[in-house]
């Protein structure tokens, strides 16, 4: 008898729509692609009609023009008398400033702005900022997605006048050119020649060759024992003479290298695991090509979390499996689970979700570059190459964070000369993958400007999945300065199941808050359980009664893993061979490696 399936479906053929891309006509998608490089895949068409709703509006607005007149003129008051203490004031009694900056901003912090003239001109260009801030919100008429991509488009063009980026402009810069001679000019000239030269050969950042995968960094002992032409799943080595008999299935983003969860031995999220009794399998997704352009989402569904989960069943036999998606990772498990939940599938003992979404009516600024005008362009340029390349996420995350991934970087290494140090964390960043097509203009598609999955029409297998069906205990796990996957975005699971949900929200952001190690200073979390069948709790209740912990939340999923599990037994061996599983290759297997 197969306890593992109470009432299997029929194979069905899967209904995921083609991609409009191919029904288009030719000639428009070479010049689709063409704009599209030109713009660094950027739609100048949706900052076209952005731009016009917020003007249009704006000139309709004549009270909302009087107010930002009356900001200009205070703003100016303030800015005169800010200038007139300035003049009288004595060195043991500064000017009070006009205007203090952002709690986030650390542009301004240092004693050197607030001596003249740098106090002047990073005080002007604070208030340039709220003026254009002012501006750009709050224009009666204006959709909610023009008036943030107005806005987002106005901080990031007012940013490149920041005082802070410039040679003659930056008392730190020219503190530092000062006592050293301008040597640190030099060795700047030095860092951006040999940045030029990496980006023209294709090598990665200056320090990523010290975390060489598999020597470095994905180095926690074990084995392939599966390779479709999708993924390889990796079998990692027990530690522990008796293991938890139910394993965990980690299912990684396909956007970036799984090993963001096998970092260095002492943060590694899979280690961690291996350590604390566990049997864990993780899959490694292939780093596709144009080859592999016609992969879909139902292929990602199939021949990754389907064909991982049936091996993980041969090799630990009739035990029910506790899986965990990472990111984009999570989704994919989260549509996978609704399948399963759909068809009778009962061989999952558990969910957890780390920084996942399942509904995206509120994905964060990543939904700027996401319209229909926006994905038109990208599925042009994918329908020439066949994928969406790694520079095109990597650029869009760089704008999302110009200050920390662009000016301030700039600044410290071409200006002051000082390479930053280079990290594990870093070194994986740097190592990005490419999409297939088919599957990525789906993804936009479906997930992102549909929201099919959270509205129950997402197909699988031919037929919708509604996550309303999930029944096993989730633990989701929320990050405070998530800005790929809000952490309020990813709590929207608590109205979509009535499943128990076990709420954590970590500070850090997308990356370094899931990748926080016992030990690791400064890290505190939020914890809360929803029980099955509970009320709703907004996400501000949430916050105001979530008991909060210092440090890792890692021994709190390992505890609750733990309650969901039965007596440790005697690990499984390495693979399966009998049932079609050998072990292939030693981790972390040949895909992680692909360029």
């Amino acid at each position: 008898m197969n306890m593992n399936m109470r009432n299997p479906s029929p194979a069905t053929p899967p209904t995921i729509p083609e991609s409009p891309s191919s029904s288009r006509n030719p000639l428009d998608i070479k010049v689709h692609a063409a704009l599209a490089r030109a713009t660094s895949s950027i739609s100048p068409m949706s900052l076209l009609l952005a731009s016009i709703d917020w003007a249009g509006h704006l000139a309709g607005s004549p009270g909302k023009r009087l107010e930002l007149v009356n900001l200009a003129l205070e703003q100016n008051r303030r800015l005169v008398r800010y200038i007139r203490e300035l003049a009288l004031a004595l060195p043991a009694s500064p000017a009070h400033e006009c205007i203090e900056p952002p709690a986030r901003d650390r542009r301004f912090i240092a004693d050197e702005w607030h001596h003249w003239p740098f106090n002047l001109m990073h005080q002007s260009f604070l208030l340039a900022d709220e003026w254009w801030q002012a501006a750009t919100r709050g224009v009666p008429g204006v959709s909610r997605h023009h008036e943030n991509v107005v806005s987002f488009t106005a901080r990031q063009s007012l940013d490149v006048f920041s005082p802070g980026n410039y040679l003659a402009t930056n008392p730190l810069v020219l503190k530092r050119t000062t006592e050293q001679g301008g040597t640190n000019l030099w060795r700047g000239l030095v860092n951006a020649l040999d940045d030029l030269e990496r980006v023209a050969t294709g090598h990665p950042p200056a320090g990523a060759e010290d975390f060489v995968v598999g020597r470095d960094v994905a180095v926690t002992p074990g084995k392939v024992v599966l390779k479709n032409r999708l993924i390889e799943l990796i079998q990692y080595s027990p530690t522990t003479e008796k293991v938890h008999p139910e394993p965990v299935l980690i299912v990684p983003a396909w956007i970036m290298k799984y090993y963001i969860l096998d970092l260095s031995p002492h943060n590694s999220l899979v280690k961690y695991l291996v350590d604390q009794g566990h049997t864990v399998f993780c899959i490694s997704w292939k780093n596709p090509g144009a080859e592999e352009s016609d992969l879909d989402m139902e292929d990602y569904v199939q021949s990754g979390f389907h064909a991982a989960l049936t091996a993980v069943n041969a090799i630990v036999p009739d035990r029910k499996v506790h899986a965990a998606g990472y990111c984009l990772g999570g989704t994919l498990l989260s549509i996978a689970n609704a399948a399963m939940a759909r068809d009778g599938d009962e061989r999952l003992a558990s969910m957890t979700l780390f920084a996942a979404q399942t509904d995206f009516t509120e994905p964060g600024e990543l939904a700027l570059f996401i319209d229909e005008s926006q994905v038109s362009l990208l599925e042009a340029q994918m329908a020439e190459t066949g994928y969406l390349t790694a520079g095109q996420m990597a650029g869009a995350f760089q704008l999302l964070r110009s200050y920390d991934l662009l000016w301030s970087r700039m600044v410290g290494e071409y200006l002051m000369g000082e390479r930053a140090p280079m990290n594990d964390l870093m070194a994986w960043n740097a190592d990005a993958t490419r999409m297939p097509a088919r599957m990525h203009t789906q993804y936009l598609r479906l997930l992102f400007l549909n929201d099919d999955l959270s509205e129950g029409r997402y197909p699988v297998g031919g037929k919708p999945v509604a996550l309303s069906d999930i029944d096993t205990p989730i633990f989701c796990v929320g990050t405070v300065t998530d800005h790929v996957a809000p952490w309020r975005s990813v709590y929207k699971l608590h109205y979509l199941t009535p499943a128990e949900i076990t709420f954590v929200l970590t500070s850090g952001g997308h990356n370094a808050g899931i990748i926080s190690e016992p030990g690791r200073a400064r890290r505190h979390f939020q914890i809360l359980e929803r029980r099955e069948g509970g009320n709703y709790v907004s996400p501000d209740h949430w916050l105001a009664v979530a008991p909060e912990h210092e440090g890792s939340w890692w021994p709190e999923w390992v505890a609750w893993l733990k309650a969901r599990s039965a007596a440790p037994v005697a690990p499984p061996a390495l693979g399966a061979p009998q049932s079609g599983y050998p072990a292939l290759d030693d981790a972390p297997g040949q895909y992680v490696r692909e360029k």
